[in-house]
């Protein structure tokens, strides 16, 4: 959580502790989870109100067909290339050896 350790944590209710002592503790805890709360209420509303928008306007439906699209090209691609044997290194390689004849390198 937020990079803390159980180390760090225990220091952090104790140094709270020391400040606000321990009556006041549990109505700070009630506060803060209340304010959490709100903002994923208001963070839930924001995103409901985006998707509502989204569809009545048909933004959802282009994107799928769109993503629907690209997929089906990609696949036809990797089956093109699956049923070929291409493999550029060994061009390469076979390209190197015709240059290259009978010499080898001698240490």
């Amino acid at each position: 959580m937020f990079g803390i350790g159980g180390g760090e944590m225990i220091f952090i209710i104790f140094i709270a502790l020391m400040l606000f002592g321990a009556d006041k503790i549990p109505t700070i805890a009630r506060t803060l989870g209340k304010g959490m709360a709100q903002l994923k209420n208001a963070t839930n509303e924001i995103k409901t109100e985006i998707q509502k928008s989204a569809e009545a306007n048909g933004l959802d439906t282009s994107i799928k067909d769109l993503t629907s699209g690209f997929n089906t090209e990609i696949e036809s691609i990797k089956d093109n290339l699956g049923a070929k044997d291409i493999n550029p290194l060994k061009d390469v390689k076979e390209s190197i050896d015709d240059l290259t004849g009978p010499i080898k390198r001698q240490l």
